[in-house]
This record gives structure tokens, sequence and C-alpha cells, in this order.
């Protein structure tokens, strides 16, 4: 897709300054944007352990069919769409002489786990930035600038030795001072 037709509605031009505010660019190809599917490239690479060499830039997808994936995080492509809980009732039997027999009005209930389906282009896209926004951009928020990546017990670690580190050299300080108080007392006596 490209920038004009993001500038056509006041809907996409706030789709289109969000992803400029996050770095995304959108690098769908000409048989995707025929086939209704928008593929967006975070400035976030993948890391996977013993693979930080060949880390890969994320990329999202919006499809025509009312799905949002993921394109490359994982061995497939993964639905980032809600999930929903759907009822499903079957037909009750037992065993009988080695025979299934029906219970008469007894049911078994199932559950299946279905994704919610987004219809309209523009809420795909709206939901795509939220959910970008929340599980890669906040979550991976301790990837530095050069795109190393930090796990989070070395961060909190740094930072209660930085914080033991200014205690300490505090503590220093203050019995600087007080040896500089006791000479200048024994200086006057």
């Amino acid at each position: 897709m490209n920038r004009k037709q993001y500038t056509s509605d006041p809907r996409y031009s706030k789709v289109l300054d969000n992803m400029d505010l996050l770095g995304i660019v959108d690098i769908t190809t000409t048989r995707q944007h025929k086939n209704g599917t928008i593929v967006w490239k975070l400035p976030i690479k993948n890391y996977w352990p013993g693979n930080k060499e060949n880390a890969t830039y994320i990329e999202v997808a919006s499809f025509s069919t009312g799905y949002v994936r993921n394109q490359n995080s994982g061995y497939s492509n993964y639905q980032l769409n809600k999930r929903q809980f759907e009822d499903e009732y079957f037909q009750a039997y037992e065993w009988k002489n080695d025979k299934q027999v029906k219970i008469p009005n007894q049911f078994r209930k199932w559950q299946r786990k279905t994704c919610v389906l987004i219809p309209i282009e523009i809420d795909r896209l709206e939901y795509l930035i939220s959910y970008c926004l929340k599980n890669y951009y906040i979550k991976n928020a301790n990837q530095v600038q050069n795109n190393d990546f930090v796990p989070k017990w070395k961060y909190d670690n740094l930072a209660d030795a930085a914080k033991i580190d200014y205690d300490s050299t505090g503590k220093i300080r203050d019995l600087e001072n007080k040896l500089d108080t006791i000479k200048r007392i024994a200086d006057y006596e």
C-alpha cells in the first residue's frame, strides 16, 4: 500500500502518523496488495536464544479475511486476533454390547477457541498498531538503540549495583566530611 492511500481518509492518516512515529515501514508487495493484504516491518528484531546473529525484523500483516498475523516470529504465522470460546453440543453416546448407542435427550458440551475476525480494514490496522505497541514496543522496551537485548534481570541487577555504588559513595563523602570537621576542631584547640 502506498502512502497516498493512507492519506485518503482521516483514520488512515492517523494510522500513517502512528506508523511514522513508531518507525513502522509498509513492505507490502504488489501481489499482496491485490489480495487485500498489508504487511508492516517493525524496527524491532526477533531474538531467539543462541541465534542473535541471524535475528530478523518483526513483520506483521493484515489480511482481507479478517485475520491479523505475525509473519516471521515462529515456525509458522500465528494469529494476533483476540480469542473467544464458542460452545458446541454433541449427542451423548454410551457403549452397550461393544456398540455406541445414543443417549436420548443428553448432549455433551464442547468449547472451542476461535479467533475474533476483524472484517473492516481500518479497524484491523488500528488493532495492529495497538497490538504492536503493547506487545512489541512496551514489552521489548529493554532493547537498547543498537538492538542488543538486555534481559530484565540483568537490567535490575545493574540498577541495584548502581544504587549500592551511590550509597557507598555517599557514605564515604559523609565520613570525609566528619574527618574534616574533626581536623578543624583539633586545629582550633
